[in-house]
């Protein structure tokens, strides 16, 4: 939520962050530089769409992020899905008739009749399976397989059934990620079962069954837009049948565009300033919905100061170093400097307005209240033989979360180093390579951010913790494991609950990643465009947007 100091002359509150499940899409993004921007305004009954947040891919097996998903949302169907406006996230049939656990492991979904893609291909049980089987099969590291973690099979029964078989039972959180960015259906007669499908033949093989399919396409600078007439699913015919997105190497252009209105809709990414700026601009209208999305820092254990495959490994040294970074972290001081409190301090791994939000890194570290403690730290780093000051490096990215990334991890730097315990190597790589780099060990500790792919907590615990997260970054534990597994089985709200807290109990005490920030969805309207809709699904959709 933004600060009660912050009070926008023009603003829709669409929804409040307490006490609505909030939840996220992933946190990797993108390829090429973007376009400058600009579109038209909404010439000829269209819309026009601007943001900086880049994809990656069309393929839905080939990417986890934010700006590639923003893109699936609008061409692709999925067998469940969050109506618009939903309060609590809950997911509903989209393609799918109907969709509930026949048994303790099976979870059966009933296709609607009569589904085609914009190609003409039927659309049936047996394109559910592909859709399933290539993304375990393909196991892409930047894309979405991790959340199909308790998936053992899929069985097209006839046509319209798909039986999904679960290792755990009674998944709680099965529904939601057919919901989520592992969920996109695919055309079984157009992409490949066990290899990427490139961008191009996606465009020219129509292969899409979403509210819109993509007419055009030049990756990172003008995506267009046209209702695809054989949807038939929860968000029916799009309120306007042509919208473009043009993607922005430049805020500021994009900040430009809006106020001028050359662009009727911003969304994703605008610095704290411009925002409090537009936030005055009667020709503008700010819409802020319930946050989800975090900030954390990533530590890899093998590459980390004295990490697995360091030549002076040592797991205590190596917790301290993690222990003792936490103690001197100032979150208020980021949130206040940086981001002129559009974002809050997140002292747990779940965010505030989900169930087991908690705060453990304020209880264990610094000074108890949420503040740094550099004696603390140095104690803890003394305690275990560490040799101070300790040399990190540590790396952000300047394009993939904003411009204000670079203000962020120097305030980090600047902290860590200030009672002169740390060295801090802080270095930034454009996200292309940044995206790579991460998995394959090159960065000791390093920069994520995280939207929710669904509106339940264990999206912030199953896709960091289990043994071969995505994250990559060699943590692993059976305790962990096994709790984990076992909060999707639990109906029970409250013994669920204490679940969460009791793994966050324990990933608070070994630091894998290193929670900051919290922040809310938001976006940018000129004052005649309606149906601007930010709710607990956590997807911007193009579908309901008029003027």
């Amino acid at each position: 939520m933004f600060d009660a100091a912050f009070t926008p002359k023009r603003r829709t509150m669409l929804l409040s962050l307490a006490g609505v499940p909030v939840l996220l899409s992933a946190c990797a993004q993108t390829t090429d530089d973007g376009g400058s921007g600009g579109g038209g305004g909404g010439a000829d009954g269209a819309l026009t769409v601007g943001t900086t947040d880049k994809a990656t891919a069309l393929d839905p097996a080939a990417a986890y992020d934010n700006g590639s998903s923003t893109v699936w949302t609008q061409v692709y169907g999925y067998l469940m899905n969050t109506k618009i406006g939903s309060e609590d996230g809950k997911p509903e049939p989209d393609l799918a008739e109907s969709a509930e656990f026949t048994s303790e492991n099976v979870y059966t979904v009933t296709l609607q009749e009569g589904l085609t893609f914009a190609n003409g291909n039927e659309l049936t049980s047996e394109d559910v399976k592909h859709t399933f089987d290539r993304q375990l099969a393909i196991a892409d590291p930047n894309g979405p397989s991790s959340l199909l973690g308790n998936l053992e099979k899929v069985e097209a029964v006839d046509d319209l059934t798909v039986e999904f078989h679960l290792k755990e039972p009674n998944d709680q959180t099965f529904p939601y990620v057919l919901c989520s960015p592992a969920g996109p259906i695919v055309d079984a007669e157009v992409f490949p079962a066990d290899e990427v499908l490139p961008d191009g033949e996606i465009v020219s093989g129509k292969a899409f069954c979403g509210p819109y399919q993509i007419t055009s396409w030049k990756l990172n600078e003008l995506v267009s837009y046209e209702a695809f007439e054989g949807y038939k699913g929860l968000f029916g015919t799009p309120a306007t049948s042509k919208v473009s997105m043009s993607y922005y190497a430049d805020q500021n252009n994009m900040k430009l565009d809006i106020q001028q209105g050359n662009i009727d809709c911003v969304w994703r990414s605008l610095s704290a300033t411009d925002i409090e700026d537009l936030s005055g601009d009667d020709a503008v209208a700010v819409h802020d919905g319930p946050g989800g999305e975090i900030r954390y820092i990533v530590f890899n254990f093998d590459t980390m100061p004295y990490g697995a495959k360091t030549e002076d490994a040592d797991p205590a040294k190596s917790k301290a170093v993690r222990q003792a970074a936490a103690d001197l972290i100032d979150r208020q001081a980021i949130a206040t400097s940086v981001y002129k409190d559009t974002y809050t301090p997140l002292f747990s791994y779940i965010p505030e307005g989900l169930p087991g939000n908690g705060t453990q890194f304020q209880d264990l570290y610094g000074d108890g209240e949420g503040g740094p403690d550099a004696a603390k730290a140095k104690k803890r780093l003394e305690d275990a033989g560490v040799e101070i000051p300790v040399k990190l490096s540590l790396q952000y990215n300047p394009d993939h979360y904003g411009n204000s990334s670079g203000d962020e991890y120097a305030a980090v730097k600047s902290q860590l180093e200030a009672d002169e315990l740390f060295i801090v190597d802080l270095q930034s790589t454009e996200w292309v390579q940044y995206s790579t780099d991460r998995t394959t060990d090159v960065y000791p500790a390093y920069q994520l951010g995280w939207f929710p792919d669904y509106s339940d907590a264990d999206n912030y615990l199953t896709p960091f913790f289990v043994t071969d997260n995505f994250l990559v970054n060699h943590y692993s534990s059976d305790e962990v494991n096994e709790l984990v597994a076992q909060q999707r089985g639990t109906e029970d709200p409250d013994e669920r609950e204490a679940l969460f807290v009791k793994i966050q109990d324990i990933v608070s005490d070994e630091i894998s990643t290193l929670p900051l920030l919290q922040g809310a969805q938001i976006a940018v309207s000129t004052a005649d465009v309606q149906g601007v809709t930010l709710d607990s699904s956590f997807k911007f959709r193009l579908s309901p947007l008029s003027k």
